[in-house]
């Protein structure tokens, strides 16, 4: 039972291990290889190779599989040149699976002590991201190891003989194990390296490990696809094609006895002639299946086609799962999905003054609608940004997480507020049947002018991060406070000269100017965050300025006089 936890524990540093180096790698280079890939829509040799060098970086064909989904859902890439990137996304796992299995040993110590020293040190910088990847490599390597030396006894024994001889007769049954390893561990790459390193001590005969190895890229199409399934159509058509061209892999199958007795001729060891099938069963496999992209692509578009579902509320558009694991693409992408958002607000409080100047009905629904589109967007600004990983956020990053959320909290507020406006003016009108006096109408018109440009250059302040810009903000948030308690006394004004209109709607005018205040605190917020952080990196720059001097020996600052 102890031998059995020590193998079972030892394929879990495996699995572990392929994880921290696809996430390290995706954390440090992930927009170069999105960028790569993004690059190699020219044709679809091109986009094969492309394939091959990304998934041998992050030594996952799942994650090419994630990037490439992403693409085409986005409209960045055709269907045919996603599937090429997938057919050599295979080869790059079998390559990698070559170099993991040679003789490294004397590495995992090296790689696991550097990777250590270089994590702790410099845990939230690109240095210690590569660190991170050192352990993972170390911790694959040592793995392997621990594999093979809790795997000797476990072949000595009895009834586990008896329970592996048993699927040498059942080939289907060994592609179904290999399938089912490779969806639980996430990776493929790690069950075809298990599956190597088992047959090379004998614990499990040849005819079967090469079906564990079919079946294992047969269950990363179906992890491709699985991962796909909440994507809409186009993308589910890449993981569908991935999918079926791992399917017509299993036409192999009935030609493994006859190779099984051609490779037993070669002399070569167990692990040696799994590894060499892998590598020559996908590389055959993909290069055969090239031509046909995009005939798979036509057959996959015609099994998936699209079905518009308009729901009538705004979808998320730029919030790219596949770039969590890319701190600074993802927080990209919730800048600009949070920035639509505020377009969202803007237009909403257009059609605003348009109910305060006009009596049709249509101005009114599209704020409703609109406010509607401001919760989905919001909803999925922040869902996807607590799957982000705060805790390997560098400090800048961090800050900038607390940003977007900040300004897409203030952005939901105050289409609430909108709304509630609407409805404020709305009743007025038609329940009360009563309307604003000129002067009333056009001193709302006046704020709703300013409220508009400091939600515009506020939104600018966000995106840029000027503190010059922040100041001006603020100096606006001010003048609107001085010009709203100026037509706050103004309309009290005329309430003293018995101005019909004005009486009449006095609650509601003054009620609106009250949002109007709140809504243009929300619309400045920006501006404090854009201070707070130019005044961090001038504190930051004045602490090493003033360590530099108290040093005896310092060197002078460049630029600065010794």
């Amino acid at each position: 039972m102890l031998t059995l936890l020590h193998l079972l524990s030892s394929i879990a540093l495996l699995v572990w291990g392929t994880h921290i180096v696809r996430t390290g790698i995706m954390r440090v280079y992930g927009s170069h290889l999105r960028r790569l890939l993004g690059h190699s829509m020219a044709n679809a040799p091109m986009a094969f190779t492309a394939g091959i060098g990304v998934t041998a970086l992050v030594q996952s064909s799942n994650a090419t599989a994630l990037l490439a989904i992403s693409f085409v859902a986005q409209g960045l890439m055709a269907l045919p040149t996603a599937l090429a990137i997938m057919l050599g996304a295979d080869v790059g796992t079998a390559l990698m699976a070559r170099v993991l299995t040679l003789d490294l040993s004397w590495l995992s110590p090296l790689f696991t002590l550097l990777g250590v020293f270089l994590f702790l040190s410099r845990k939230q910088t690109r240095a210690g991201q590569l660190g991170r990847v050192l352990i993972g490599l170390g911790l694959i390597i040592l793995a392997l190891q621990l594999i093979v030396t809790a795997a000797a006894p476990i072949t000595e024994a009895r009834g586990m003989q008896v329970l592996f001889s048993s699927l040498a007769g059942d080939t289907l049954l060994a592609v179904v194990v290999g399938a089912l390893f490779a969806v639980l561990a996430y990776s493929s790459l790690a069950a075809v390296l298990l599956t190597a390193t088992l047959a090379s001590a004998g614990l499990i005969s040849l005819p079967v490990a090469l079906g564990v190895v079919i079946g294992a890229n047969v269950g990363s199409g179906v992890l491709a696809w699985l991962n796909a399934t909440p994507q809409p159509a186009p993308a589910r058509r890449v993981a569908l094609g991935n999918l079926l061209y791992k399917l017509a892999g299993l036409l192999a199958l009935p030609f493994l006895p006859m190779l099984v007795e051609w490779m037993a001729t070669l002399g070569f060891g167990a692990q040696t002639q799994v590894i060499a099938f892998h590598l020559a069963y996908n590389s055959l496999r993909c290069l055969l299946l090239l031509p046909t992209v995009g005939l798979m692509a036509g057959l996959c578009e015609r099994l998936l086609p699209e079905r518009p579902q308009d729901n009538g509320i705004a979808q998320p558009r730029h919030l790219d799962p596949t770039a969590l694991d890319t701190p600074t693409l993802a927080l990209a992408n919730a800048t600009r999905e949070t920035l639509r958002i505020g377009d969202l607000v803007e237009t909403m409080l257009a059609r605003l003054l348009e109910v305060l100047r006009e009596d049709r009905p249509e101005p009114g629904e599209d704020i409703r609608r609109l406010d509607d589109d401001v919760d989905a967007l919001y909803s999925g600004v922040k869902l996807y940004l607590a799957r982000m990983p705060r805790d390997d956020l560098a400090e800048q990053e961090s800050r900038r997480w607390a940003e977007i959320i900040e300004l897409a909290i203030n952005l939901e507020q105050a289409g609430d507020i909108i709304e509630h406006m609407l409805g404020k003016v709305q009743n007025l009108k038609t329940s009360q049947r009563r309307s604003f006096s000129d002067s009333g109408r056009d001193e709302l018109s006046q704020l709703h002018s300013l409220l508009t440009a400091n939600l515009a250059l506020g939104l600018s302040v966000f995106l840029s991060g000027d503190s010059h810009s922040a100041r001006q903000l603020l100096q606006h948030k001010r003048q609107f406070r001085k010009r709203e308690r100026e037509l706050a006394h103004a309309h009290v004004h005329r309430l003293h000269q018995q101005v019909v209109e004005s009486i009449e709607t006095s609650a509601a005018h003054l009620e609106l100017i009250a949002d109007m205040k709140r809504l243009n605190s929300l619309f400045c917020s920006a501006a404090y965050a854009a201070l707070e952080g130019s005044n961090t990196g001038k504190q930051r720059a004045a602490g090493e300025t003033s360590t530099a001097r108290e040093l005896p020996n310092a060197e002078p600052l460049p630029g600065k006089p010794a």
